[in-house]
């Protein structure tokens, strides 16, 4: 795969008859315990929402990860999923970076045919909601356009954390991260944009999440 750490992007046979194929990928060089931690801590969160007073599913995707040795180990594939970074480069072209409509062209065209755009939007709300709190919550850094992927049914979620609890980089003395998480107008205007009806019920849902998130915080800093 073309990343930095040129992983392997494996297919096994399943062995149960008639299952789909388990796809996985296999990267040497990188510590893959944080990603783990890190996965455990969001997949906590996570439950904690879905059971708490909120009762509502925020459609997230803590995938799973296994370190089989040192810097070595295997990744589960989130299948029918791209980057935002290849998002924005098929709907937008070479500047789709610096447009608003890329993300919602492609959940668009790449939706399943029966299901509503609308049911896709309010998937995208939910999920978005749900990384952007974790992750101002657990101080996760080197968040770029390739590091956060979307699925053909909206579920908005992160990968490769190798920098968290507020361990960022820096160059040349100077921070790189300069917002507490990531949410840029792209995101927005699969909401609608801000002012709209979509858009006020994620600002609810981030603080609701944040607040109910709070009635636990001994569980996830002793």
């Amino acid at each position: 795969m073309d990343s930095k750490k040129l992983p392997l992007w494996l297919v096994f046979e399943n062995a149960d008859a008639g299952a789909p194929p388990v796809y996985v990928i296999f990267k040497v060089g990188d510590d893959l315990r944080q990603d783990i931690l890190t996965l455990q801590m969001i997949s906590l969160m996570y439950e904690q929402i879905k059971m708490g007073p909120m009762e509502v599913d925020l459609l997230m995707k803590p995938y799973a990860v296994v370190a089989t040795g040192d810097d070595i180990g295997m990744l589960e594939v989130v299948m029918n999923a791209d980057t935002v970074a290849n998002i924005q480069r098929e709907c937008g072209g070479f500047r789709g970076a610096f447009k608003e409509d890329p993300m919602l062209l492609w959940l668009t065209k790449s939706k399943p045919q029966d299901l509503p755009i609308d049911v896709v939007r309010e998937t995208f709300m939910l999920s978005c909601a749900g990384y952007c709190v974790v992750t101002y919550i657990l101080g996760i850094g080197d968040r770029h356009n390739d590091n956060i992927m979307v699925t053909r049914t909206g579920n908005f979620f992160h990968i490769d954390f190798g920098h968290f609890l507020g361990n960022f980089k820096e160059k040349f003395g100077v921070k790189r991260e300069r917002a507490p998480f990531v949410f840029t107008p792209d995101l927005a205007f699969v909401m609608g944009g801000k002012g709209s009806p979509m858009y006020q019920k994620f600002q609810e849902t981030c603080c609701a999440v944040y607040s109910e998130l709070r009635t636990q915080a001994n569980k996830y800093i002793r």
